[in-house]
C-alpha cells in the first residue's frame, strides 16, 4: 500500500485495498475519456447528472456517518442557485461569475449555520429534525413561487415567480486575449468531473480522520461521546454545514448549466430526491452514495424523457423496497455479496465491508 493512500482509507469507508484503487484510476480514466466517444449534447447531460452528486454526497455525510436526517438540502441548493443568479446578473458576468459561485456557496453555509445553530443547540433531533429542515424547505419554494411581480427584484436580477429567474451567464473564467471561457457542454462535464473527485477524495480523509471517527461516535451514542469529553453539537453542526455547502455547489453548477432556477426545483418532490438517492444507494458509505445516486439518476433521467409520472412513482417504489429490503442500502448489500463470494473462493477479501450501526433504543434514524 503506498503511503500516500493512507490518509483516504480507515474504517469508515468501502475500497480500502489495492485492487480498489487500480479500479478506481480505470474508471477515472474511462470518465475523462467518455467525451471523445460521444456527442456534446449527451456530454452535457452526463455533466447535469453529476452535478446532483454533490448533494447527495453532503446527506451521506449528514445522515449516515453523523446520524442527521436533513430534508434541507434542496433549501440549500436553492439558496445557493439564487444567489448565484442574483449575483451573476449584478455583478456583470463575465470572471465575476467565480466570485458569484463562492459567495454563493458561502451564503448557503452561513444559512447552514444559523438553521443548524438554534435547532442543535435547541435540542431539535431524530425526526424533529427532518420535520425543521422539510418545512424550511417547503416555505422557501412557496416564497419564491409568489415572486412573480416586477417589484420582486434585486437589482436587474428579477426572481420571476414559477418562471424561474433567467438571464443569468454560465460560469466562465478569465481567458487569453482579454476573453473568457465559458464552462459549458464538455467543458463544464470536466468541470464537474473534477470538482467530484476533490470533494469525494477529501470527504474520503474527513471521514477516516479523527474527525471523522468522532462524529460517528455521536451518531453510535452521544452521551458516550459527551462523556469523553467531545462537544457533540460543534462536530453536528460543522457536518450540517459542510453538508448544506456541497447541497450549495449543486445548486450553483446546475444555475450556471441552465442559466436559470425555478421553485419547483426546490419544492417537495425535489427534496424527497436525496433521500431516496443515498437510502438505496446506501447511506454509511460515500463510494456507494456516489455510484448508486449517479446510476439511479440515469435511469430516472431516461424514464422521464417517457413519463414523469412513472419516473417519481419508480423512486417512491424503490425507497419502500429499500427500507423492506436492504435497509442500509442496495449498493453496499452488493459489495458485501461479492466480498462473500470472494472470500468462498480464497481469494480474500479486499474489500471489507463497514461493521452494522448499533442501533439504541428509541433511535429515529431512517432506513
Amino acid at each position: 500500500m503506498f503511503n500516500f493512500l493512507r490518509p483516504l482509507n480507515g474504517p469508515q469507508t468501502l475500497g480500502n485495498g489495492r485492487a480498489f484503487w487500480i479500479a478506481f484510476l480505470v474508471v477515472v480514466a474511462l470518465v475523462l475519456a467518455y467525451p471523445f466517444s460521444a456527442d456534446a449534447y449527451t456530454v452535457g447531460n452526463i455533466a447535469y447528472m453529476l452535478l446532483w452528486v454533490f448533494m447527495a454526497l453532503g446527506l451521506s455525510l449528514m445522515w449516515g456517518y453523523g446520524g442527521i436526517l436533513s430534508f434541507g438540502q434542496t433549501f440549500f441548493f436553492g439558496i445557493a442557485g439564487y444567489s448565484y443568479g442574483v449575483l451573476a446578473i449584478n455583478l456583470g458576468g463575465g470572471g465575476a461569475t467565480v466570485v458569484a459561485l463562492v459567495l454563493a456557496i458561502v451564503l448557503a453555509a452561513v444559512a447552514a449555520l444559523v438553521l443548524g445553530y438554534f435547532m442543535i443547540w435547541g435540542g431539535v433531533g431524530g425526526v424533529f429534525f427532518g420535520i425543521v429542515t422539510l418545512s424550511a424547505t417547503l416555505v422557501l419554494a412557496f416564497f419564491f413561487g409568489q415572486t412573480a411581480g416586477p417589484e420582486w427584484h434585486i437589482g436587474p436580477a428579477r426572481l420571476n415567480g414559477f418562471n424561474g429567474m433567467k438571464d443569468m451567464e454560465q460560469l466562465n473564467i478569465p481567458w487569453f486575449n482579454d476573453s473568457n471561457f465559458t464552462f459549458d457542454g464538455i467543458s463544464l462535464y470536466y468541470l464537474v468531473v473534477a470538482l467530484l473527485l476533490v470533494v469525494y477524495l477529501g470527504l474520503r480523509v474527513l471521514v477516516n480522520s479523527r474527525f471523522g471517527n468522532v462524529i460517528v461516535a455521536i451518531r453510535e451514542d452521544p452521551q458516550r461521546a459527551e462523556l469523553l469529553g467531545y462537544d457533540t453539537r460543534k462536530y453536528q453542526l460543522a457536518i450540517f454545514m459542510i453538508g448544506s455547502a456541497l447541497a450549495g455547489l449543486s445548486g450553483v453548477l446546475y444555475t450556471s448549466w441552465g442559466q436559470f432556477i425555478t421553485p419547483a426545483s426546490i419544492g417537495l418532490p425535489a427534496a424527497a430526491m436525496p433521500i431516496v438517492w443515498v437510502a438505496f444507494s446506501g447511506r454509511g458509505d460515500i463510494t456507494a452514495t456516489m455510484v448508486g445516486s449517479f446510476l439511479i439518476l440515469l435511469v430516472f433521467q431516461t424514464l422521464t424523457v417517457y413519463s414523469q409520472q412513472a419516473a417519481l412513482v419508480l423512486m417512491g417504489a424503490m425507497l419502500l423496497v429499500t427500507v423492506l429490503v436492504a435497509p442500509q442500502g442496495f449498493v453496499i448489500g452488493v459489495v458485501r455479496l461479492a466480498a462473500r463470494l470472494v472470500r468462498r473462493r480464497g481469494t480474500g477479501n479486499d474489500i471489507p465491508p463497514p461493521a452494522t450501526p448499533a442501533r439504541s433504543a428509541g433511535d429515529t434514524r431512517g432506513p
